[in-house]
């Protein structure tokens, strides 16, 4: 049976107009509920990470601020979120769910939260929605633990991956790939492994055509034992945070040429959600919907 982490459990409150559609975690798993695509026996409920979790990505200084809820206020304008003990309990069981579905990628192929994706957090701050650096804890906690050695991060995501590039740079058993807006936050980029540029705009052929190009070589050539996936739907024109104009049609088919990728090449995959604003809320539940149902159908 495949797995779902979910954080359903750990809410925050935002002000009025604020623009993260917190509300489309729970809209999304009950979708899944409602259709049948899932059933409440694989939904898990991750513990929140201990102190030594968040210590193998980030700073301790960092980790108390955290802990405490004290920020500078211009540390709360990066990060964009105003500071809670909810924020702090979320964050910790969002990157806590990509552990876990980590640990369920290698015993079953496919793991998958419905949440995550915090990939604008670096080593001593966050920034862009982003406390923790899930998938960067996750691929150090198994490295501890000596279930991997080598990982791949496929971000694709609208907004380059600029906290998981700046955490890996140096690190060689991680390969990190982003393929993004090159006109659109953040503003300076760092240096991931292998970045793709795209123009604002770009649409469903062009998108597509890149991406079949270059991932299954950089999955031959990496050779990674599990690959984590970004799978931000904020690619999606009319997403209020995005540039770019697929069509859900074209994010479904990105999700679909992924997964199937990492299938027939028999590399264990997470799918974490990533971003997604889209001004309409039933496209954006659907999209990130449909990212699930793609994974179930190659792994199932």
């Amino acid at each position: 049976m495949i797995y779902l982490s979910t954080s359903e459990r750990y809410t925050i409150p935002l002000p009025e107009g604020h623009a993260f559609p917190m509300e489309k975690y729970d809209l999304v798993q009950a979708q899944l509920l409602h259709e049948g695509v899932i059933t409440s026996s694989q939904l898990q409920h991750p513990e929140l990470f201990q102190e030594a979790d968040v210590l193998t990505t980030h700073c301790k200084t960092y980790w108390k601020k955290i802990q405490t809820c004290q920020f500078e206020p211009a540390e709360i304008r990066k990060i964009g979120f105003p500071p809670s003990e909810a924020l702090r309990d979320r964050s910790l069981s969002s990157a806590s769910g990509t552990l876990m579905a980590g640990r369920n990628a290698l015993e079953y192929g496919l793991g998958i939260n419905l949440a995550g994706g915090t990939h604008h957090a670096f080593y001593h701050y966050g920034e862009g929605y982003c406390v923790l650096n899930d998938i960067a804890i996750a691929i150090n906690c198994l490295r501890e633990e000596n279930k991997i050695r080598k990982a791949l991060i496929v971000d694709l995501d609208v907004h380059q991956g600029n906290g998981t590039a700046a955490l890996f740079q140096k690190d060689s058993a991680v390969f990190t790939f982003s393929m993004h807006c090159k006109d659109n936050y953040p503003l300076r980029k760092e240096q991931s492994d292998l970045d793709i540029d795209l123009p604002a705009y770009t649409t469903d052929d062009t998108y597509l055509h890149l991406l079949k190009q270059e991932l299954p070589g950089l999955i031959t050539r990496t050779d990674p034992d599990i690959i984590f996936y970004q799978s931000g739907v904020d690619v999606i024109g009319g997403d209020r945070l995005g540039k770019l104009s697929l069509t859900p049609e074209g994010c479904k088919n990105r999700d679909a040429f992924v997964f199937q990728t990492a299938k027939s090449a028999s590399i264990p995959i997470v799918s974490v959600m990533g971003g997604g604003y889209h001004t309409q809320l039933n496209i954006l539940v659907s999209a990130h919907a449909e990212t699930v149902k793609q994974a179930l159908y190659y792994f199932c």
